[in-house]
Formats: C-alpha cells, structure tokens, sequence
C-alpha cells in the first residue's frame, strides 16, 4: 500500500500549536459553564434565568463598574425587548401614564407605550450639542405632561445612542440621575451598545456605575438597565440573548416584577450563555485572550474607519451634515430638502425624508431609514445609515450615494 500522501506530522506545526491551543481553551470555558448550570440550574422554567450564568453575568458587571451587583437582580431575557415590554407592562397603568422618550430615538420604546395605552411624552436630543440631554428641555417637558394631567413614571435613556450614535458624557449622565432621583422617575437605561465606542477620550460609564459613585443608595433611584448580544460588535441578533438589572426597587414591587417575568418560560439557554460570555470576555490570563483582543479590535477599527469615510463623503454633499458617530454602529445625517423636493414629497402625501429615502433606493439599491420613524425636530429632515457594509465595498457605496444626492438636489433645485 502506498504510504499516504498528508500525515499530521507533516501539516504546518504553528497550525497544529493553534488548534491545540484554541481547542483547550474552548474545552475549558465550555466545561466551566456546563458545571455552573449544572450546580446551579435555577427553577425552571418560571425564573429569572438560570443561577449560575446569573452569578457570571452579575461578576462581570462588577468587574465594568467597580462596584458590588447582586445576581437576583438580574432576569435573564430573550433579548431587549422583552424586558422592555415587561417593564412597560409594569409601569403604565393608563393613558394618564406617561413616560418620557428621547427623540430621535427607536421605535421600541414609542410602540411599547402605544400598546400599554401609554401617554409619549417626548423630550428632543440637542444635535448642536453632539446629542446630548438638555436638562431644561427634560423639566419643561415633565411640568408640561403633568399640567395636562400626565402621571409620568420613567424617563428613557439610551446610550450610546440609536440612531445618532452619541456617547453621554459623565456630567451629562449625573444630571440625568440627579434629576430623576429629585423628580422620583424611574431610570430606564437602554445600555445595548456599550462595547461600540470609537472615539479615544469617550469610555462608557454605565448608568448604575455613576449613581454609586454619586453614592446614592437603594432606596434613592430606582433604575433598570438593558443589555442584550445582539448590538455590540459581535452582533449575534439570531441568539436572542439580554438581561436586565433592576435595583433601587423595594422588595414588594421585586416581587411584581417576577411575577411579570414568571408569565413566560425562561430564556433560551443558548441566549443565557452567549449574554454570560459577553459579560465575562477572555482575560489577559486566558490562552483565547490574543486572539479573542485582535478580532474585537480589528472589527471596531473597521467600524470606525467606515464611520470615518461616510461622515466625510455626507459633509461633503450640499445640504447634509452629519457628526461622527462616537459609538453604536450609524451615522445619522440632517439633510436640508429644497422645496421643491418637500412640496413633491407632500403631492405624493409622504414625509420629505421618506421620499428621499425612496428615491435613493429606487436610484441607488441603498437602503437607509428616514428620520421620520425616529423622531426629529420639526422642520428637519434625517436618515439614519449603518456602518457595518464591508469596508472594500464603502467606496462604491459613498459614489453611488454622492452621485444620486447631486441628481437629486439639481433635480429640485430651489
């Protein structure tokens, strides 16, 4: 018999070193969380998630904020959404509830409330002020919803921002927490982007982190803060894994809360443990830690340089500006429509940036979201694009786009 062509021995070693390597490493986490659900498994299936996957999730949350996380403060969730619902479900009792949504922002939060029969109370993002929370514009929109007879009961905030890509700066997010400490609101922090951040001098400090610096205890904020797998940057949106953590409540309204939660089965498991391995990543002891360091860098860095390219190819175009995004994963760009283009969007009874949206589309194969479904001050216009096509493909997306937004603008020239 002749001797075979490719033996193991004969295959590149340093091939061979990172096989062995990655699969010892692999064995172990996985052997490490099977013995957790194991020795730990929860009451299944009306639970907060499985116990020992909680403890893991609650350790690395320690490990972000510096600051102590009790893991019965955590529900583990098909994503973020649910536990949104479920806290909407909890808090709105009415239309004489209300609470207060920035704008722009996702439709999650304005079609929660619109099925709990909510009253929107919306407060606008100051775009001259890279996004930021106006805490004047907070009070006059919660003194205006309570002269109407508005019981508002939270306040939403999402950061890093969807869809402006905006990161609150520390003093911005004290104020917040400052003002519903004083007001008594809940704090609903949407926090599913934290790990998404491009700008150097920018680092996410999450909601929870900064009220314990500002040593408020339980019973001074009630906050709720959502993660989820599917929007950082390994983006595993089919998994459908999140948590919440819920803290500053009393023990009663807790249990409230779990009865909510205990209305469905648990999460799904595979969710449960890729939310755990988010919040617990390879540490610099861990042999995956190079590994794991240079695709998680190598991915962000490709999202900024795209973010990079479209900010300057949109400042570039008449009529658009757009500031570069500091985290999440879009730019989202004002776009001052002539006339004409305004007055043609009403002939065909649609918003302005709906028709542009349209006719990029139609024009160009690009699909972007019109600011419209967000929200946006009245008068303007935006659209809100993504940053994650390949990055060889970015330049043919930015000449595409040029091209057709000069079409457009010379087409209905003022």
């Amino acid at each position: 018999m002749a001797p075979c062509a490719l033996t193991v021995d004969s295959l590149n070693p340093k091939v061979l070193a990172l096989a062995d390597h990655l699969g010892n490493a692999i064995a172990r986490r996985a052997q490490c969380i099977q013995n957790e659900i194991e020795t730990k498994p929860g009451s299944h299936p009306f639970d907060e998630g499985t116990e020992g996957l909680r403890d893991v999730i609650a350790a690395g949350i320690i490990s972000r904020d510096g600051f102590p996380c009790n893991a019965e403060d955590i529900f583990l969730t098909d994503g973020s959404a649910p536990p949104i619902h479920m806290m909407m479900h909890l808090l709105i009792r009415d239309e004489k509830d209300g609470i207060l949504c920035p704008i722009p922002s996702h439709s999650l939060y304005t079609s929660s409330m619109v099925l709990q029969g909510a009253t929107h109370v919306p407060y606008y993002l100051d775009e001259s002020r890279g996004w930021g929370v106006r805490i004047s514009d907070l009070k006059k929109q919660l003194d205006g919803a309570r002269s109407k007879g508005v019981n508002v009961r939270g306040l939403v905030v999402i950061n890093p921002g969807n869809p402006t890509g905006h990161v609150l700066v520390e003093e911005n997010q004290r104020e917040i927490i400052e003002f519903c400490r004083k007001e008594g609101l809940v704090l609903l922090a949407d926090e599913v982007y934290q790990e998404n951040i491009y700008i150097a001098d920018r680092k996410f400090k999450s909601f929870k982190k900064i009220a314990q610096s500002m040593e408020f205890g339980e019973g001074d904020i009630s906050l709720v803060s959502f993660h989820s797998v599917s929007n950082g940057y390994y983006g595993e949106c089919g998994r459908r894994g999140g948590y919440m953590e819920v803290t500053g409540f009393n023990s009663e309204v807790k249990k409230q809360i779990y009865k909510v939660a205990s209305l469905s089965s648990c999460s799904n498991i595979s969710g449960q443990i890729l939310m755990s391995l988010v919040m617990n990543p390879p540490t610099v002891e861990d042999e995956s830690y190079t590994s794991y360091q240079a695709e998680r860098n190598g991915i962000l860095s490709t999202f900024s340089r795209c973010a990079e390219a479209m900010v300057c190819a949109l400042n570039r175009l008449e009529g658009v500006t757009c500031c570069k995004p500091e985290g999440a994963m879009f730019v989202f760009p004002s776009v001052r429509l002539p006339k004409k283009a305004i007055a043609a969007a009403e002939e065909q009874n649609t918003e302005p940036d709906v028709f542009y949206a349209l006719r990029l589309l139609e024009n160009t194969g690009i699909v972007v979201v019109p600011g419209s479904v967000f929200g946006q001050v009245p008068g303007t216009w935006h659209f809100r694009c993504t940053i994650l096509p390949k990055e060889e493909k970015i330049p043919l997306f930015i000449s595409r786009f040029m091209a057709f937004h000069e079409r457009f603008m010379e087409e209905y020239h003022d």
